[in-house]
């Protein structure tokens, strides 16, 4: 069964701003969302999802109340939520394979739920802007037609994507929304940004930047984070990269230049330093094959946990 708004079947193909305008509730939705400050959130309680990451977990979860993910320019920020369990999904699409991300979206709350349960599926779509190379408008048109392609009934809720989520300012176009967060709780979505994106950001900035494909970093029923073992090769020139000046870094390391937050040359350089160093991590990061596990402790922060057997 298909994407549904207020209980109607949407008609897709069709852009985002034909589809609020269709739909005055959706409309209002991410009027108020756009609208709203944004909330800094700390650590405690939170796991921070990156870019190509999915993490999903439900209001049983003893250690993590909030999901997030920032940065997100051309990217899409997708949470898709049961009612009836209250299983949250969050994960990061940059467009590599939506085809395949959203099957991995679907079944990850249904490995929670038992079908019977009363409730239904809805999604949240936020991110993107009017770029020029229309990236955006190509992931938005992608997730909205994988989603309509799915068996079951999945409810649109907030669609905040691409031109809905644009402002211009001397002809140049950037998000409005750069960053949002998820209650697990209270099924609350709102704008956010994370000082904290651990653990491991580097490592698992690297296997994004190398090409990794979307992976879930999250168990619920453990409730803990596995990272790895991850393979990549060595990046390409990385050595020319990391000699070039902020403005090549930009304009070839980028999807949309003009757009970027502040801090984004600095990760890219931080994690080209990072695939310098580790140029096949397998050895080296990852002792014996083994993921790296964290927990959170009674201070509601990551700590990392010796794996079993080990």
């Amino acid at each position: 069964m298909p994407l549904l708004v207020e209980g109607r079947r949407v008609r897709l193909p069709q852009s985002a701003g034909d589809l609020v305008r269709a739909h005055p509730l959706l409309e209002e939705r991410a009027r108020l969302l756009r609208g709203q400050s944004v909330q800094q959130v700390g650590p405690q309680g939170l796991l921070y999802v990156q870019q190509r990451e999915l993490a999903v977990t439900s209001p049983k979860d003893g250690s993590i109340s909030i999901l997030g993910s920032d940065d997100a320019t051309t990217c899409h920020i997708v949470v898709l939520r049961h009612t009836g369990n209250g299983a949250t999904c969050l994960t990061h699409c940059d467009g590599t394979d939506t085809k395949a991300e959203v099957p991995l979206i679907m079944n990850s709350i249904k490995s929670f739920s038992d079908q019977a349960q009363c409730g239904r599926l809805e999604v949240h779509l936020v991110g993107g802007f009017s770029d020029d190379r229309q990236l955006s408008q190509k992931l938005t048109h992608q997730l909205l037609s994988e989603f309509d392609r799915q068996e079951d009934d999945i409810h649109l809720v907030t669609l905040c994507v691409t031109e809905l989520n644009d402002r211009e300012e001397n002809e140049n176009h950037f998000p409005i929304i750069y960053g949002i967060a998820v209650d697990v709780r209270t099924a609350e979505v709102y704008r956010a940004s994370f000082p904290d994106r651990g653990p491991e950001e580097e490592l698992r900035a690297a296997r994004a930047l190398t090409g990794g494909p979307m992976i879930s970093i999250y168990d619920a029923k453990k409730e803990q984070l596995q990272i790895g073992p991850y393979s990549w090769t060595p990046f390409p020139h990385v050595d020319f990269w990391l000699q070039q000046d902020d403005k090549e870094i930009l304009e070839n390391l980028s999807t949309s230049p003009l757009a970027e937050p502040p801090h984004f040359v600095e990760h890219i350089r931080s994690t080209l330093m990072f695939l310098k160093k580790y140029p096949s991590p397998t050895k080296t990061l990852f002792p014996g094959n083994k993921a790296l596990l964290y927990k959170k402790n009674e201070d509601g922060l990551w700590e990392k946990i010796s794996p079993p057997g080990s």
